[in-house]
């Protein structure tokens, strides 16, 4: 079905339901496997091919696949997917959406669903948790990816910048 989207489907689309399908939770398909399924039936539009490229496994949402696009598009270096932060007794902090453990930065895309209650009282004590580990928690919201993604690029760019990044460098 992936194959059959493609002649409708955008690009990235095409790569977020590629994430959904090789992450390893839900087991449904492999990157092998997406690539023989193009190798055999072919690549209408040639946009199979050029999503192969850029599916990872790890992204929990077409939103954390949006910023990861983004920012490693802008050259920016790509990330470590779903994360897990521990602290310096090995105790589990947090799992980061997004992270750059040499630089101690992590993106975060925040849905709506991060906006109400009882979530937004977890997550506000998952934001300090990761904070008193001395990592930069970027988060990004819808209206900082779209319509204009640069805005969020800026705010992953200037927090690995400022964490000692230099573009060019990985």
């Amino acid at each position: 079905m992936w194959r059959q989207v493609a002649s409708t489907w955008k690009l990235d689309d095409l790569i977020a339901a590629g994430d959904f399908l090789v992450h390893t939770r839900n087991k449904l398909t492999t990157l092998d496997d997406l690539w023989a399924e193009v190798h055999a039936a072919g690549d209408v539009r040639g946009l199979l091919k050029r999503a192969l490229l850029e599916i990872r496994d790890g992204a929990e949402s077409a939103r954390e696949t949006s910023l990861r696009l983004a920012i490693t598009r802008a050259g920016l270096p790509q990330p470590e997917l779903n994360w897990d932060l521990h602290d310096e007794g090995g105790r589990f902090v947090a799992r980061l959406d997004m992270a750059y453990p040499q630089y101690r930065v992590a993106p975060e895309y925040d849905g709506r669903q991060h906006a109400e209650g009882a979530q937004f009282a977890r997550d506000a004590d998952r934001w300090d948790d990761i904070r008193s580990q001395r990592w930069n928690l970027v988060r990004v919201l819808s209206h900082h990816l779209h319509p204009d993604p640069q805005i969020a690029v800026e705010k992953v760019a200037n927090a690995l910048i400022s964490a000692g990044w230099r573009p060019g460098r990985s």
